[in-house]
């Protein structure tokens, strides 16, 4: 089978890719322009994808193409009704990071709550050795415990994140915009009262026409001075221009992204001007990104393959 990797530099040069190359003839490229995108497929019968998109031009354009193996799970980047009405197999892979974005989710978030590069940056600086006394009093360093966590879509991740939170004497509720959500196990909120009566909020769904700009100026404005935002989930839920003015506001105490609307971000972001930057954290979409999870990632995407090769049904997207 002639399989092509368009975009391989997104898996990390660390990953090995020997369980791909056990399944055909596979022709790797680093990275693919959109107009390469058509000569590189126009011999191939496996797409693999990560973030490189497959419109139905491109797609008309490789004859032999019969199935697109993504590198994630979101399913975006391919034009599925088109798919459908060629009967090109499509699958996307699920739960390979659960844990590591889970992780990180609690690493941005104790990194702003207890003023961390703050400290790191007065021990370094010299001024500690300086000081009269064994310790120093910066920004206040509180405790997770007994402080309500609202969480924003419930999914495999969010509940992971839930579990963790409690662990920490946490209190956990929920919202769910798709409204598919259920739990036994937390309260469910609707948003606005999720919003004003969290301490931290954190971000874990999906980007959808429901939640595409879910949290502007408004929602910002009802949250405590005191809390935190988490988005973990995707760019454009959160209103980035609302942010960085809630923040200059202070009507944040701080504000962790991994996700932006635009990535790699815009020079003009208005994020990258927030006065108080220590009060803000930006990571470049790397939660998902462990090398154990790319690892998983990999593997899930070969048994993809190997699942379609075999005539099963395997990660397929209907």
């Amino acid at each position: 089978m002639k399989l092509c990797f368009l975009d391989a530099k997104t898996l990390g040069p660390d990953i090995d890719l020997a369980p791909l190359r056990r399944l055909g003839e596979l022709q790797v490229y680093e990275t693919t322009a959109p107009d390469q995108v058509v000569e590189r497929l126009r011999d191939a019968e496996a797409a693999i994808v990560n973030k490189t998109a497959l419109t139905a031009e491109i797609m008309a354009a490789a004859p032999g193409l019969r199935m697109v193996a993504l590198c994630s799970t979101g399913v975006n980047v391919v034009d599925l009704d088109y798919c459908r009405t060629k009967g090109i197999a499509v699958a996307n892979v699920a739960g390979y990071s659960t844990q590591t974005v889970a992780q990180h989710t609690f690493a941005m978030l104790f990194y702003l709550m207890e003023g961390l590069g703050v400290y790191d940056r007065y021990v370094k600086s010299g001024a500690y050795a300086q000081s009269d006394i064994f310790t120093h009093f910066g920004p206040p360093v509180r405790e997770l415990s007994g402080r309500r966590w609202g969480i924003i879509g419930l999914g495999a991740i969010g509940g992971r994140v839930a579990q963790i939170a409690e662990a920490f004497g946490a209190r956990v509720e929920y919202f769910s915009a798709s409204g598919k959500n259920r739990s036994d196990r937390y309260p469910r909120a609707g948003l606005e009262e999720l919003l004003a009566g969290s301490d931290v909020v954190s971000i874990h769904t999906a980007l959808t026409p429901v939640t595409r700009g879910l949290i502007g100026a408004r929602e910002l404005g009802l949250m405590k001075p005191s809390a935190y935002l988490l988005n973990l989930g995707r760019g454009g839920i959160v209103d980035e221009k609302a942010l960085a003015a809630a923040l200059d506001g202070g009507k944040l105490a701080g504000a962790g992204l991994d996700v932006l609307e635009t990535e790699p971000i815009r020079p003009d972001n208005p994020l990258l001007g927030v006065k108080e930057p220590e009060r803000l954290l930006i990571t470049p979409h790397i939660a998902w990104a462990s090398v154990e999870a790319r690892k998983r990632l990999t593997a899930e995407v070969a048994a993809n393959i190997a699942a379609f090769q075999a005539g099963q049904r395997r990660g397929r997207v209907d």
